[in-house]
């Protein structure tokens, strides 16, 4: 049989091998879901809420055991991992609340015996390959609205974040939800290469963009729907108006929020010579002040980092970085000890010859660059081949507006940032990904328009 590891990150530690799908369990998964899509799609679709509200129930009961799962998995801090299940429970309540008016029949003409009208069919078996940093968000962003509106969904999670994924699927089928119309698959990526191959209608992943362009090859040739959320390198600009001290705590909690490993964590911070010094030091002194270690203690902030792999890749980037003249401000060094830890790391002096300024660091690591000016720091934030996130701290919203609406990226932040709204859409510029989710326009991606022309005898 084929089996899947699991360890903690934060000790090495293997903490449970789980039975894995292969090529063959995969086809016959798919199959059953294909053919129970229609009878779930055929459900009034207040039953579909009735499950989706059972589901957050259990959220809610379990919330506590789902939390410390997640951190032994991920190594995500305790009190970040039950911030993640809190904050789910109002992006269920979002899509709960929007499915009827965004699915529902709209008659757009009705004149002279013509009637136009758009129905919102589910696209019928989806497939979710998902990511490990926030699994319960990103997951749930495309079961929650895939199933209410009426999809069967294939749910690969990321390897690192196997056993979470596994409690949804508990949950959802509890919760009355057939068991062949969610459908959790378990493995690495072989397995999701073999969801790939099935006649899926839709394919949602999260992830890398290296991953993402094999995805998106893979299934060109089928004109099946496909949402890619990918990476982001995403910058910030300080204004010479702004407070330093206020922005520096404000951006150091964005750096290094979930050890950095989220896609919009702030990842490259731009600073108006003025105050940038003020700035630098207000932002070390802040993250000198984070906490790091035992991701089950309530007093940790920066946590373990999930993938073994990405240590060389933060260890090259600092190492790029201060060989061509960065300075290092604190951190730069993994930790000692048993598990995959690095130190909070701040550099300045770094510039766009340097790796950590342009590709993503995915880490407790962040680069602080000064500016001249609005100009510079504009040029600098859209010289990037991403477009995920990017913010401006200043006190003036017309200044904040006007610079914003200059930068490439789907989502922008004025004296904010490492935020998300189930309100609003979650998409990306260049390799930052295609499509959406969250919002109404996420709700309606897991849906086909059909137009119906329908014309009065006589």
């Amino acid at each position: 049989m084929t089996t899947l590891p699991i360890y903690n990150p934060a000790d090495g530690e293997r903490i449970a091998q789980l039975p894995a799908d292969d090529v063959t369990s995969v086809a016959a998964k798919a199959a059953r879901a294909r053919h129970a899509q229609p009878a779930w799609a055929a459900l009034p679709l207040a039953e579909r809420k009735a499950c989706i509200a059972r589901f957050r129930h259990g959220v809610v009961r379990d919330l506590e055991s789902l939390a410390v799962t997640m951190t032994r998995e991920t190594g995500k801090p305790i009190r970040m991992s039950r911030n993640e299940l809190n904050g789910l429970l109002p992006r269920i309540d979002f899509f709960l609340g929007m499915v009827d008016p965004v699915i529902a029949n709209e008659t757009v003409f009705d004149e002279g015996g013509m009637t136009e009208r758009i129905q919102h069919l589910p696209l019928g078996v989806v497939g979710n390959i998902s990511a490990w940093n926030y699994p319960w968000f990103v997951g749930c962003n495309v079961i929650i609205p895939a199933l209410l509106t009426g999809n069967a969904v294939l749910y690969k999670p990321s390897e690192y974040a196997t056993m979470t994924g596994l409690e949804t699927a508990r949950l959802l089928h509890e919760a009355g939800v057939p068991e062949d119309v969610f459908t959790c698959l378990v493995g690495a990526g072989p397995v999701g290469a073999a969801l790939l191959a099935q006649p899926i209608d839709g394919l949602f992943f999260t992830g890398s963009y290296a991953t993402g362009a094999r995805i998106a090859a893979g299934v060109a040739s089928r004109f099946v729907r496909l949402q890619l959320e990918l990476g982001g390198k995403d910058p910030t600009y300080v204004c010479e108006d702004a407070d330093p001290q206020a922005a520096a705590e404000s951006l150091a909690d964005g750096a290094m929020y979930n050890t950095g490993q989220s896609c919009c964590s702030v990842e490259r911070i731009y600073v108006h010579e003025k105050i940038h010094d003020a700035f630098v030091e207000a932002f070390v002194a802040t993250v000198k002040g984070f906490k790091a270690g035992d991701p089950m203690s309530e007093e940790t902030y920066i946590g373990a980092i999930t993938r073994a792999p990405q240590l060389d890749v933060l260890d090259a980037q600092v190492a790029d970085a201060v060989g061509k003249g960065a300075q290092l401000r604190t951190g730069g060094h993994r930790l000692p000890g048993p598990g995959n830890w690095y130190a909070a790391t701040v550099l300045s002096h770094v510039d766009h010859r340097m790796e950590l300024m342009k590709e993503e660091s995915f880490g407790p690591v962040i680069g602080i660059q000064k500016v001249a000016g609005d100009e510079e720091a504009v040029r600098l934030m859209n010289d990037t081949r991403y477009g995920l996130t990017a913010g401006v701290y200043t006190p003036d919203p017309a200044r904040a507006q006007a610079l914003l609406a200059q930068v490439n990226a789907g989502s922008v932040y004025w004296n904010c940032c490492d935020r998300v709204s189930p309100r609003l859409p979650w998409s990306g510029y260049g390799d930052s990904g295609i499509g959406l989710t969250l919002s109404t326009y996420g709700i309606q991606s897991f849906t086909r328009p059909k137009a119906w022309h329908l014309r009065q005898p006589g």
